[in-house]
């Protein structure tokens, strides 16, 4: 979209009392912050400009030191970024940590505000809440979730709720007990969602923001297969559906979700390879803005599945796949104009950038890509 009808369209959307997509200078340039695993080539997390405009992305530049940020979350004021440490040695005890950063909005860089123990081993996702008061992690080693208050000033206060889960599954290896792999919210902010690798099931807790308290929902959780091992989440903008991606069995199921009860109904599961693949897991799932298409990634396969969803029912319809250009997708993201995915290849140390076609929801590559060491993560601030 050029770059004056933009900016065009968001000066009619606020006189006409509607939510803009972007408040920025320029409604098409992003910074993009990337987490990362620590090693050789990684030293925290990193940020670069995005230009949708171009699909072109700056050199990174380091962002913060800090160990294994695999997760990034921004507050909703775009002030504060926060990040786990998917680690299980925190302040000498089996359990991970979580950062605030206050970001920097000449420059992007962060400043680390403090940090908090994630209330497990092994943290690997987090969310904040739609008000910015809570952040929510999920503990993957640890297989439990917590609620960490956010301060004023954009600092962390101790865990306010930590809830262990219990039980395990078929896979006797992967499955030997719980492994809490990520916690989403619903759009009323009411209800938390915790995938759990350990347990095929979708765990849902009642969300009391004010008071930062996790507690079980009736019913209480959305099940998946025996041995598919859900892994990340995602909500349709409409609210009405919600979808998973199952890392064990390289699949996807589409849920009906009732805003009332909390509650989740399996639609359907498919496929997220075109053929068997030995050793494919997933990884990410993302809708698309216009909740016209969803994408999943595939580790081994190296690519995007790619599908159409039907507003009317919330099933999938395969379209196909798209190569990411890399080793070993992990996370990607659509930035917020809709017209690209980033995608973050964890084994080839880069991130490339895929074009979305509007109409079909197909991929194609822009032969666009940087070098971030072990990316992980794909998070979009507008620019200041």
């Amino acid at each position: 979209m050029n770059c004056l009808i933009s900016k065009w369209l968001i000066v009619m959307t606020t006189v006409l009392g509607m939510t803009t997509v972007a408040n920025s200078a320029d409604p098409e340039k992003f910074r993009v912050y990337f987490g990362t695993y620590s090693g050789e080539l990684s030293k925290g997390i990193y940020v670069s400009t995005f230009d949708a405009a171009t699909g072109k992305l700056s050199a990174p530049e380091l962002a913060a030191e800090v160990k294994n940020a695999s997760f990034l979350a921004i507050h909703p004021s775009r002030k504060n970024l926060y990040a786990v440490s998917e680690i299980a040695d925190f302040e000498g005890k089996k359990q991970g940590g979580v950062s605030a950063f206050e970001i920097d909005s000449a420059t992007g860089r962060l400043k680390l505000l403090n940090q908090q123990s994630s209330g497990g081993g092994g943290p690997c996702h987090l969310v904040t809440d739609a008000q910015g008061t809570n952040v929510l992690v999920a503990n993957y080693g640890g297989g439990s979730v917590s609620v960490l208050p956010i301060l004023a000033d954009g600092k962390l206060s101790p865990a306010s709720s930590t809830i262990q889960h219990q039980g395990s599954s078929v896979d006797k290896q992967r499955q030997e007990g719980p492994h809490a792999h990520s916690i989403n919210l619903d759009p009323a902010n009411k209800f938390a969602f915790a995938a759990d690798l350990g347990l095929d099931k979708v765990l849902v807790y009642r969300f009391d923001g004010s008071k930062g308290l996790l507690t079980a929902n009736d019913p209480p959780a959305g099940v998946v297969a025996p041995g598919s091992g859900p892994r990340h989440f995602a909500f349709h903008p409409s609210g009405k559906y919600a979808f998973v991606n199952n890392e064990m069995t390289s699949t996807i199921t589409s849920f009906a979700y009732d805003p009332a009860k909390g509650s989740l109904k399996e639609i359907h599961t498919l496929s997220t390879i075109p053929e068997p693949t030995p050793g494919n897991s997933t990884a990410e799932t993302v809708v698309h803005p216009s909740g016209k298409f969803v994408y999943v990634s595939n580790r081994g396969h190296n690519s995007l599945a790619i599908y159409q969803c039907d507003p009317a029912t919330g099933r999938l319809t395969a379209l196909g796949h798209q190569s990411t250009g890399g080793k070993t997708p992990r996370n990607f993201n659509i930035d917020p104009t809709g017209s690209y995915v980033l995608a973050a290849n964890q084994d080839t140390n880069n991130v490339t950038v895929l074009k979305i076609d509007a109409a079909t929801g197909k991929l194609s590559p822009t032969g666009a890509a940087i070098e971030v060491g072990i990316p992980v993560c794909v998070k979009f601030v507008p620019l200041p």
